[in-house]
């Protein structure tokens, strides 16, 4: 009988001691905050703005070191970032609307909707979505200071050889996600920034979340930076063409993408079979580097739980989100330097709140 006792008193000790090192807390703030500071210094990162969501609460919304460099303003909560490729998830969003609208099919062929070549027509709505059109990437001679209407850069995507057949394999493709954006333009007859401001940012509070303008006197707008041969420089300029496509650029800030995962958790704005296609991937091996649905990463960590998750790198900023929807978690992390590790940062910051962290993904780094 005692021993029994004993027992269980060591497994309410034990249980004590995971909830005291992984539950959120005040405590864990400071780790968070004791290893988030060293690290900005150690890899010369100007700022970093960190969101921790967990069991449908926001634990951490905080902003750290500075956001611009030529006139100290710190990071805080509502400091705008860059997105990158992180964006992508919203230009699903915006497909998805439309489908759910019964405005496309997403095993239309893209040729229903756009003036595309011959060589095109087994690409549906559905490959570019997932990364599977056979398109590649931006062609080297684009400086990305060029300025071009939608029809010439649908032209520039088109002038592109296909790597491969529709559907035979995965190859990241920001032209994939550039062609969505003129393909939403062309059905809904808008923007694909104005309909995501209408549909998604206002509808769920996302007041600071909008398309890039650096024409706008936008307030709490951070710099980006980039490192040459170890000394800090600003980013390089790019043409309004290139921060306004369907692949990449957004402003958004941590207290915005809380407000997007509270909506991903309550499944706002789609059906839960729209959001089931969205996290279904193209692949059914278990690879995170490249097993993909529309817009997000997918892949199976050891205890079988799911992460959902994307990076984004573009004019000086890196920014990474991570869902851990069976565990109850989301990270995000945005920083104002081009080569910030922010999935590792986002990963690191993981392991104070779930036991098992984040298996390492090795990327090749795409242009958003």
């Amino acid at each position: 009988m005692a021993a029994t006792t004993r027992g269980r008193l060591v497994n309410i000790l034990l249980a004590i001691a995971f909830l005291l090192t992984f539950t959120p807390n005040g405590q864990t703030g400071d780790r968070v905050e004791d290893f988030i500071k060293p690290y900005l210094r150690e890899h010369q990162i100007p700022g970093c703005a960190i969101m921790v969501r967990h069991n449908g609460k926001v634990i951490l919304s905080k902003g750290y070191g500075i956001a611009n460099k030529e006139y100290g303003v710190p990071v805080t909560p509502q400091t705008l970032f860059q997105s990158g490729s992180v964006g992508k998830q919203f230009t699903a969003m915006a497909v998805m609307l439309l489908v759910e609208e019964g405005k496309l099919s997403l095993d239309d062929p893209v040729s229903k909707y756009l003036p595309v070549p011959e060589s095109w027509c087994g690409i549906t709505v559905r490959h570019l979505l997932t990364h599977t059109s056979g398109l590649g990437d931006y062609p080297n001679w684009l400086t990305f200071q060029e300025n071009y209407t939608e029809e010439g850069l649908l032209n520039i995507v088109m002038q592109e050889r296909l790597c491969y057949g529709p559907g035979e394999r995965f190859d990241y493709s920001n032209l994939g996600y550039v062609t969505l954006g003129i393909l939403i333009h062309k059905v809904s007859c808008e923007f694909y920034g104005d309909l995501l401001q209408k549909r998604v940012f206002g509808p769920l509070g996302m007041k600071h979340t909008r398309i890039i303008d650096e024409d706008d006197i936008i307030p709490n707008r951070a710099a980006g930076y980039v490192l040459k041969n170890g000394v800090l420089t600003n980013q390089k300029w790019v043409s309004p063409t290139f921060n306004s496509t369907a692949d990449g650029t957004l402003y958004f800030t941590v207290e915005d993408l809380a407000k997007w995962d509270e909506a991903l958790d309550a499944q706002k704005l789609l059906s839960h079979a729209s959001f089931e296609q969205m996290w279904t991937p193209f692949k059914p091996e278990n690879d995170c580097a490249s097993r993909y649905g529309f817009g997000w990463y997918i892949c199976n960590l050891n205890s079988g739980h799911r992460l959902l998750w994307h990076y984004g790198k573009w004019q000086g900023f890196s920014a990474y989100i991570a869902r851990y929807p069976d565990d109850h978690l989301t990270v995000a992390a945005l920083c104002n330097l081009s080569d910030a590790e922010t999935g590792y940062i986002a990963e690191h910051i993981a392991g104070f709140y779930i036991p098992e962290p984040t298996p390492r993904v090795q990327l090749k780094t795409p242009t958003r």
